[in-house]
């Protein structure tokens, strides 16, 4: 189950991040002034390009499900990452940019640490923490997704901002997501609709922060940022909100961590890769 779990999660995180290039190909397109504002969405839904390449990451969310219903959300998470080495397959073969020993180093800190989280994985648990609990950690999680929009008249910083809005918006998708299958487990299915809805707000905002960063900010400094939130933020809550046990993994948890600090520097090295960068900046070169 823990196996295809995995194959679920890694399936996901290849429809996202192709679908996180095609979309940033035209993205860039938009005039700046639509930055942080839903006329930028506007602008981009009649894209037929964007639209398609947004519904390629649409399909990924129900491989996300199918993993969380299979593999704890400690395991999901650093997999989800996993498809970054797709950006490195497309800037090498359609771009013709070189990969070096950066890429090759982080392409196997990627494979290693994931390899390590499911071999040190938690065990699955469809139990988690009470209502007050899971508010105040989703409070946390609002704050940052909230604040592009509260600062968007304040230029300074604001890029900056929006990627980690970007990266805690999707960070919540994934944690409601997760939310989402517990509660279809017990049956309680209009709570898991209720899930569903916060999962698609806080992914539609994430959205908006994401293309608004690449708007203005070169891919090499928005995707690393991205990426180590979206990948730790859940993670990080899974044993307050999910109850997942880390104390009955090897080492007491320290093997777990340190196999999820080596995937997540391989993130680090390859998002912010000049071949990956290159992909998610071409912005209509081929067209």
């Amino acid at each position: 189950m823990l196996g295809l779990g995995i194959l679920c999660a890694v399936g996901a995180s290849i429809l996202y991040n192709t679908s996180i290039a095609l979309q940033a190909m035209e993205a860039r397109d938009v005039p700046a002034e639509h930055s942080l504002r839903v006329s930028l969405i506007g602008k981009l839904i009649r894209n037929k390009k964007w639209l398609g390449a947004t519904l390629l990451g649409l399909l990924g969310w129900p491989l996300e499900i199918a993993a969380l219903l299979l593999a704890p959300l400690t395991v999901v998470q650093p997999c989800l990452a996993s498809g970054l080495i797709v950006l490195l397959w497309l800037g090498v073969t359609r771009l013709g940019e070189r990969p070096g020993r950066r890429e090759y180093l982080a392409v196997a800190a990627i494979v290693a640490g994931v390899a390590g989280v499911a071999w040190a994985a938690p065990d699955r648990s469809t139990d988690h923490s009470g209502t007050v609990a899971i508010a105040v950690a989703l409070g946390l999680v609002a704050i940052p997704i909230a604040l592009p929009y509260v600062l968007r008249r304040r230029p300074s910083g604001a890029g900056t901002v929006a990627v980690i809005g970007a990266g805690f918006g999707y960070a919540w998708t994934a944690i409601a997501s997760k939310l989402l299958t517990d509660e279809l487990a017990a049956g309680l299915l209009l709570v898991a609709v209720g899930w569903l809805a916060t999962a698609a707000a806080s992914e539609g905002l994430a959205l908006l922060s994401e293309m608004s960063a690449l708007q203005s900010g070169p891919a090499t400094r928005v995707a690393p940022v991205m990426f180590a939130v979206q990948v730790m933020v859940p993670v990080i809550l899974a044993p307050l909100i999910f109850m997942e046990k880390w104390s009955t993994t090897p080492g007491d948890g320290a093997a777990l961590v340190g196999f999820m600090l080596v995937s997540l520097s391989g993130v680090i090295l390859l998002a912010s890769s000049k071949a990956v960068a290159a992909v998610i900046e071409s912005a209509h070169a081929n067209d």
